[in-house]
This record gives C-alpha cells, sequence and structure tokens, in this order.
C-alpha cells in the first residue's frame, strides 16, 4: 500500500529553522526542539482556523484554475485506450487486467489504495438459440451474433439477460410494441391473448427490461423477445444487440441488506427472498434486424395507431403467428469474486467527512462509453488532484475514489460496500458525486438532489463549453432553456442508487448526452468514441473538470455549499403536482405544514452561514460553529429516509426520491405515495383513501426530521 503524501506543516517548519542554527548541546537541541512542536503544535491544534487545507499559495480561485488548467484530452483519451483493450464483464478473468490498471494507476500517484472484494452471485450464458418457423414450413435459425464491419473476439459475451432463467418455449409469436400494461389492454380491444405465446417487445424509456419481462410473466407469457431500436441503425451501426440484467432489486441477492464478504452469511439460492428476484419465464435480446424479420411474418390486425411514435410501425401486425419460435437459453447463475477498487486522499482538518466520487468500472464488452469514459475522467481527476498535493495542496476534508464493480448486474458492488458501511456513511458522508456513461454524445446532462442545485449551477459557470467556442456550460444551459432542467434521482440506474436512496447521502449523477446507439453492445468501443460521440475528447474533459470542481469544493469549502431552500422550494412544486393529480380527495395538510417547516429551518441555517463566511477572524468558537452547521447541513439528507423502507420492497428507505412499484406513476417522487395511488385502485374508496394519508404523512413526517436535523435541536 503507497503511503499518502505528507504535508510539511507551518508548525513542523517553524520548529526546524528554530532548532537548525542552534548550538546548543545536542540534547537541550532536542528538548528546545521537542518544546517549540509541542507548543505549535498545541496552539495550531486549539486555534485550526490557522492550519489551512491549502498552502499559503493557494487560494481557493487559484486552486480551481490549476486544476482545470491541469486537464489533458489527450491523457484521457489514453486512459480510455488502455481500458478499452479487451472487454472486461464482471467476475471474469479479463476483468482483473481492468482491477489492475485502475488500482496501478492510483498507486502510480502514491495515493493510499486499496481493494475490497465480495462474493457475489452472478449470471453468465452457457447456450442460446432462436428457430423460427414460417408459415410456408420453411424454418431459420436466427443468429444472436452481432453483425457488423468488424470481428469480434470471442472473450466478447454473447447477447444475454443476466438472471433469465434457463428454459425452452416453443409457440406463436405476438408483437406487445413497448410491453406497458396500455400495449396490453390495447391488444384485450383487439381480442389477441398473449397467454401461452412468446412476445415480442422493444426496448422504451418508461419501462425497464427487467419490467417488460414481468409484466408479460403476469400476462402467461411464455417467453419474452427484446430489442432496440435505437435509432434505426445510425452512425452506421447495424446489428447490435443489448444486452443488460433483468434482476429485480439491486445489490447481491445472495445478501439483501448486508455485504457479501469472504466467509458471511449468504441465502441459499432456493430461498424464496432470492428466487422473487429472478423472472420465471427465459428472454433473449435481439438485434433489430432479426425482430424485423419475425415482425415482417406476422398476421392478424394492424398495430394500434398509438404505438406508431417512432413513426416506422404503422402497417405492421400484431399476431399472434402464424409464425411459431423457438427459444432456448441456458444459463448459469454463480458465486464470483468482485472488486472494488478505492484510493483515499486525507483530509487535513476534518478527517472523518467523506466527499466520495464514483464510476462503475465493468462492461458488457468494451464499454469506451458505458462505463469508461466515465473512469478515464475520474484518473485524471486522480492525477491532476495528486499534481496538486505535490505542490503542497491537501483537503480540508477526506476524498475518496471509489471504481465499482458487476454495476452492469445490478449495482453489486457499491451497493455491497454502502451495506458494509452503513454506520460510517451515515454519521461521516458528505456527498457523492457519481458519473456513469461521461460522454455519450452532446449537451451537459445532471440530475442530484436539491441542496446541490446551486453548487452544481455556480461550477457549470466556471468549465468551457466543449461545442461552443467562448461561451461555458451554464452559458449553453442559459441559450437552450436547460438550466431549471436538473433532474431528481429516483431512478435505479447507476451507483448513486445505494448512496441516496439506502443511505441518505447527498448525491449528483452527470453525464454528456442522453442516449446512444451502441448501447450495451460489442460496438461499444474506443473505435466508436472517436468516430462519433467526441473525437477530440473536449466532451470528456468538460465533465472531468464539473466533477473535479464539485469535489473541491465540497471538501474544501469552510462551510458546505448545501442550499436546503432549493429543496423546500422543490418540495413545494412536488405538492403542487401531487395536489393536482388528487384533486381534493385527500387533504395535503401535513405535507405542507411539513414542508413549510423545512423552509423556516432552511432559511436559519442560510443565515448562519452568511453570518459564518463574513467573519473576519475565526476563533474556536467560530470553527466549532462551523463544524456543527456543517454537519446539520450533511445530515439532513438522512431526516427522508425511514426505516421501514417502502412496502414490500423495505430496501429502499428514501420517502423523497425512489423508484416507484408501478412504471406507470406519473410521480417522479414521494415513491410511497405513488405506490398508495396505485393501490388505492383495487380497493374500497375509503380503504385507499385512508392509504393514501397514511403515505402522506409518513412523507411529512420524513421531511420534519429534515428540518429538524437542519436546526440540530431536540424536541
Amino acid at each position: 500500500m503507497a503511503q499518502p503524501f505528507t504535508k510539511l506543516t507551518t508548525a513542523t517548519a517553524t520548529a526546524t529553522a528554530i532548532a537548525a542554527p542552534s548550538k546548543l548541546p545536542p540534547p537541550l537541541v532536542t528538548f528546545v526542539f521537542l518544546l517549540v512542536l509541542c507548543i505549535l503544535g498545541f496552539y495550531t491544534l486549539h486555534h485550526p482556523h490557522l492550519s489551512n487545507s491549502t498552502s499559503p499559495s493557494f487560494t481557493t480561485s487559484k486552486l480551481l484554475d490549476t486544476f482545470l488548467s491541469s486537464s489533458s484530452n489527450n491523457t484521457i483519451s489514453t486512459y480510455l485506450r488502455d481500458l478499452t483493450l479487451h472487454p472486461h464483464l464482471a467476475g471474469t478473468k479479463p476483468s482483473l487486467d481492468t482491477i489492475q490498471y485502475v488500482k496501478s494507476h492510483f498507486e502510480n500517484l502514491s495515493l493510499d489504495t486499496h481493494t475490497v472484494k465480495y462474493k457475489t452471485l452472478l449470471s453468465y450464458p452457457s447456450h442460446a438459440s432462436l428457430l423460427v418457423h414460417f408459415s410456408n414450413d420453411s424454418v431459420t435459425n436466427l443468429s444472436l451474433a452481432e453483425k457488423g464491419t468488424g470481428v469480434f473476439p470471442s472473450d466478447v459475451v454473447q447477447p444475454y439477460h443476466a438472471y433469465s432463467p434457463s428454459g425452452s418455449a416453443h409457440a406463436k409469436v405476438v408483437f406487445v410494441n413497448y410491453g406497458r400494461e396500455e400495449d396490453y389492454r390495447a391488444l384485450e380491444v383487439m381480442g389477441v391473448n398473449v397467454s401461452g405465446c412468446l412476445v415480442l417487445a422493444r426496448k422504451g424509456e418508461s419501462l425497464s427490461r427487467g419490467g417488460v419481462i414481468s409484466v408479460a410473466e403476469s400476462k402467461g407469457a411464455l417467453g419474452v423477445l427484446l430489442y432496440t431500436e435505437g435509432d434505426r441503425l445510425r452512425d452506421g451501426v447495424g446489428g447490435g444487440v443489448e444486452r443488460g440484467t433483468v434482476m429485480r432489486g439491486i445489490g447481491d441477492p445472495l445478501t439483501p441488506g448486508w455485504a457479501g464478504v469472504e466467509g458471511g452469511e449468504t441465502l441459499d439460492l432456493e430461498d424464496s427472498q432470492v428466487l422473487k428476484r429472478f423472472p420465471k419465464i427465459p428472454s433473449l435480446p435481439l438485434s433489430l434486424e432479426n425482430a424485423l424479420i419475425i415482425l415482417g411474418s406476422l398476421g392478424g390486425g394492424f398495430v394500434p395507431q398509438f404505438w406508431n411514435d417512432s413513426g416506422w410501425v404503422n402497417g405492421l401486425r400484431v399476431g399472434p403467428g402464424p409464425t411459431m419460435v423457438n427459444l432456448t437459453y441456458q444459463g448459469e447463475k454463480k458465486v464470483a469474486t468482485i472488486q472494488n477498487v478505492f484510493a483515499v486522499i486525507k483530509g487535513l482538518q476534518e478527517p472523518d467527512r467523506y466527499v466520495i466520487l464514483g464510476n462503475h468500472r465493468d462492461a458488457w464488452t468494451y464499454g469506451a462509453v458505458d462505463p469508461n469514459s466515465g473512469t478515464a475522467a475520474l484518473l485524471d481527476i486522480a492525477r491532476r488532484y495528486a499534481s496538486l498535493m505535490r505542490s503542497g495542496w491537501s483537503p480540508r476534508r477526506t476524498i475518496i475514489f471509489g471504481s465499482w464493480d458487476a454495476e452492469e448486474f445490478g449495482m453489486v458492488g457499491s451497493t455491497e460496500w454502502v451495506e458494509q458501511n452503513l454506520v460510517n456513511l451515515g454519521a461521516k458522508a458528505v456527498a457523492y458525486l457519481n458519473v456513469d456513461c461521461a460522454v455519450q454524445g452532446p449537451g451537459f446532462f445532471a440530475r442530484a438532489t436539491p441542496q446541490l442545485d446551486n453548487l452544481l449551477i455556480e461550477v457549470t459557470k466556471m468549465v468551457k463549453d466543449p461545442d461552443s467556442r467562448g461561451t461555458t456550460i451554464y452559458d449553453q444551459w442559459v441559450a437552450t432553456n436547460e438550466l431549471h432542467n436538473i433532474q431528481r434521482l429516483s431512478g435505479v440506474d447507476s451507483d448513486f442508487a445505494p448512496f441516496l436512496q439506502h443511505a441518505g447521502v447527498p448525491s449528483v449523477d452527470m453525464y454528456y448526452g442522453r442516449d446512444f446507439p451502441v448501447y450495451h453492445t460489442a460496438f461499444d468501443s474506443y473505435e466508436w468514441m472517436i468516430n462519433h460521440a467526441d473525437p477530440s475528447f473536449q466532451r470528456h474533459v468538460a465533465v472531468a473538470g464539473i466533477w473535479g470542481l464539485l469535489v473541491l469544493h465540497l471538501a474544501d469549502d469552510s462551510i458546505l455549499s448545501f442550499n436546503y431552500l432549493s429543496y423546500a422550494d422543490q418540495l413545494k412544486e412536488h405538492e403542487e403536482i401531487l395536489s393536482k393529480m388528487l384533486d381534493g380527495s385527500i387533504s395535503l395538510d401535513p405535507l405542507t405544514t411539513a414542508i413549510r417547516e423545512l423552509a423556516a429551518a432552511a432559511k436559519e441555517a442560510e443565515d448562519e452561514a452568511k453570518i459564518l463566511r463574513e467573519l473576519k477572524t475565526t476563533g474556536d468558537t467560530a470553527v466549532l460553529k462551523m463544524r456543527a452547521l456543517n454537519d446539520r447541513l450533511m445530515l439532513a439528507e438522512r431526516g427522508f429516509l425511514d426505516s421501514d423502507g417502502l412496502q414490500g420492497r423495505q430496501w429502499f428507505k428514501h420517502l423523497v426520491y425512489g423508484p416507484s412499484a408501478d412504471y406507470e406513476s406519473k410521480l417522479g417522487f414521494f415513491p410511497g405515495i405513488a405506490d398508495a395511488i396505485s393501490q388505492s385502485t383495487k380497493l374500497s374508496r375509503r380503504d385507499g383513501q385512508a392509504l393514501i394519508q397514511h403515505e402522506m404523512w409518513r412523507v411529512a413526517r420524513a421531511i420534519q426530521r429534515a428540518a429538524s436535523a437542519l436546526r440540530g435541536e431536540l424536541t
């Protein structure tokens, strides 16, 4: 393990200067030296404002400017090329090379580096086939391999759905559009029943891969074929197939709620808690090309008009049949070792406060966009921070770099680590800053918990826009009316989920470009990146700039840049949307009162922060007040957690931001209320309203807990 950089403190330097020229006898020199050290050490301990987190040569603005000016698109390009030389699926031998690459990089920068291993249940394919029997009695064995101009090596895993059960199904095919409930209702109107059939669905935004299969299973389907349109072969890419997980929930299914450490407790594969995480019917991903072969052979009625949102399915038929398809899939679920890699920069004044930035390292194939564009940015930030440290900088608070494993299987690596460190994270984590697919295409997008909005906006004013000369990312946000379009983190699609939704840590997630056509395919390569997404790597530099500046502010600012007035304003907007949806049928008074309490507490905290920032000198009392305020700002987010969690999904604790069980819900917040609204349709009016009102009270109490935490006072 490499030793962390040690800063020569002012006290040590002064003591050395005093003692060095002395002509006193050696024992007396030693005594004087130790005495001076003790005096200065005692003085520094009791006057910590004299010990800045940076050397005297580093003002805040110079620190940030130096960080930005040390960017290197060529260096990031090199990192990405090295990381994507071969596929590196989690738990496989090739993944060890990327583990070592990241670890060596941190060590070569003299950062305190270590790995943490977990034993987790992963899933791999053994065999898959798809025989199509047409009405003219011809039979075609569809190749499930990806087709393209390149030749993929044998270590590219074949397209499959992780955790799909092994099995076979021989049946007629029905096209079900996106596989939503509304799509099945439209089929019912047409007299089409999918029970006993195979369904063919296209991937959409509203329903996850596992959700498509879950709904099909509930309708009696025997299996699912799922394809992705992308932009219909844009960028010259054809034949790609989207791999992905279909497991329900996140984290290791054998250790739900606790970490899968060596020698620890694990559930049996046949345990009911484990089995409910997996689908009961087999599924396979298809290329658009193969999907069109099947779609073009179906009979029955024409697709409903509202399915024609992409402009090309008009004229297709839904089936069932007459085409018959024989789907066969054999897979293996096995316990594999995964490894998270960490680098730690110890905080000088508040080493027990952690600012964490993370990115997952594993990929379905080469992973140039997903996730190693983010990994390359992470490594470059580490390089730049190490350079700052060599110039004398040390952060006020501890910075932790996390390189997660097995995210593609369901945020497994990050979830296990959060579960293992839940108490310390709850007490000491300032924020978690996530980047997954750093660069997918044009346009900067961000999601965050609301108290970080203002800081995020301020940082974008400092970073040059990579696509518009002479402007900043903030300028482009304003020009495109995206400034107030910071999204929230209710989804479960990257490593922020366990930090926010289970541990209550304020979080950010950032990326360039909304989507990309080679997602989870073997075309997600370095060549695709340099030809399409970011040829000059300037977008990578922009993301790394924003990411690194956010960390520097959160690690170095004497008072944390958390604005809970933004949180209260966002909650008011959520309340207004909810009020229109419920249309007076349920009292929102508890929610209104709680939000008002949070707004008042937020105003008090903001006023207190302003006073402390304006102090000309900071004595012991002021330093303690800053520390106390920072703790309240940090811990307020934990107030939104509920120990009982969401009904039926207790692992998800956050009552403001988390996934709803009903994908058709119009609420992207208050998941417990969203679930209650969905469930109320199956209950009597009285019972349904009581259920919604109870969840309303739960959310109100959570907001009141956050307000109390922000005030830091007992009732």
